[in-house]
């Protein structure tokens, strides 16, 4: 779903402290660094290295020089110091081992299979698996979706953040638009915005659906102030968040689940996921907000299937159709309902 993506260092760069496995350090070990030799003047005198750091080499950012410290990158008086907290006196020498972070090596092209729906100059329209991450955040630095679009159009260098304009969830499936120019991504961007986007997702959730089989939930969604972790409805007199609006039909369902459709008016964060789940229908295998797995189902039951929109460049309609995955599907049999594609 689309929210702000980081851009710049800064945003790419982890907590201070955390150190390298040893597949991320051999990445590393064959990038060149360049012995950045420094003096402690009397301004930094008694100051936490990490600060006098920050005074002495304003181009990076003190989260990126106090990972170079806990890495070993940084001798004071010929010693190597791990320690950000240590006290420099005017007079030390310091030498800076400035070598890229995985973090910062994160937007490299990687080879991998795409599922591409529809392409012309301006745009893709892809389906992404569950299981891919769309693009590299901590814990997930490389193998990402991104990567993989950088590999397969050199285009997509050009264009910040790879073309993507919107994302969907690591284990939600589904379509997913694609920029390749600036010009298409600006328009696109502006098109979600304006909510002239059309999104749908199918889901199958938890328990026997009661009630109108059309609802449509108009309610806040912020970070929720029990677990920041997750997401919650909100109430915006007391907690920040923003307006959400999702419509839900009801497909069909037995006695343990639903099977339901969902329209997204907004795009926030983890959004049909929380809105089901205030439902008291969360969603199969989305222990996150509630639900849990069911076989074959593992991952959450959630497949944005259709995406429409106005084409930027061309004002074509376009509309694309995403097939139901295979396990979706084979519990959707389980439950003894049938998929109709129409």
């Amino acid at each position: 779903m689309p929210e702000s993506l980081p851009d710049g260092e800064s945003a790419l760069l982890v907590e201070a402290g955390v150190g390298l496995n040893a597949d991320e350090a051999d990445a590393l070990s064959d990038v060149e660094s360049e012995l950045r030799p420094i003096q402690i003047g009397t301004e930094q005198h008694a100051t936490r290295l990490d600060r006098a750091l920050v005074d002495l080499v304003p181009e990076f950012s003190r989260s990126y020089l106090q990972q170079l410290l806990a890495q070993g990158l940084v001798n004071l008086n010929g010693k190597p110091v791990l320690k950000a907290s240590t006290r420099v006196k005017a007079g030390d020498h310091v030498v800076l081992e400035m070598r890229p972070t995985v973090q910062s090596q994160a937007f490299r092209p990687e080879p991998m299979p795409i599922d591409v729906v529809y392409e012309d100059p301006h745009l893709l329209v892809v389906n992404k698996p569950a299981g891919l991450v769309v693009h590299p955040a901590p814990g997930n630095w490389s193998g990402t979706l991104l990567n993989g679009l950088l590999a397969r159009d050199e285009k997509a260098l050009l264009v910040p953040r790879a073309g993507i304009v919107h994302r969907l969830d690591k284990d939600t499936s589904g379509l997913m638009v694609v920029a390749r120019d600036r010009a298409a991504m600006d328009a696109l961007v502006a098109l979600i915005a304006e909510r002239k986007v059309q999104r749908q997702y199918l889901a199958l959730a938890h328990g026997a659906w009661t009630g109108p089989k059309t609802r449509t939930v108009n309610a806040p969604i912020g970070r929720d102030p029990r677990n920041r972790l997750r997401m919650a409805v909100v109430d915006l007199a007391i907690h920040p968040g923003k307006a959400a609006r999702t419509d839900i039909s009801y497909l069909g369902g037995v006695d343990v689940g639903c099977w339901v459709q969902c329209t997204l008016h907004t795009g926030r964060t983890h959004q049909i996921r929380v809105h089901l789940a205030s439902l008291k229908h969360p969603l199969v295998g989305d222990s996150l907000y509630g639900g849990s797995p069911m076989d074959p189902m593992q991952r959450q039951a959630l497949h944005a299937y259709r995406l429409a929109f106005t084409h930027p460049v061309t004002g074509d309609a376009l509309e694309f159709h995403a097939p139901l995955p295979d396990d979706m599907q084979r519990l959707l049999s389980l439950w003894g309902l049938r998929y109709n594609a129409s």
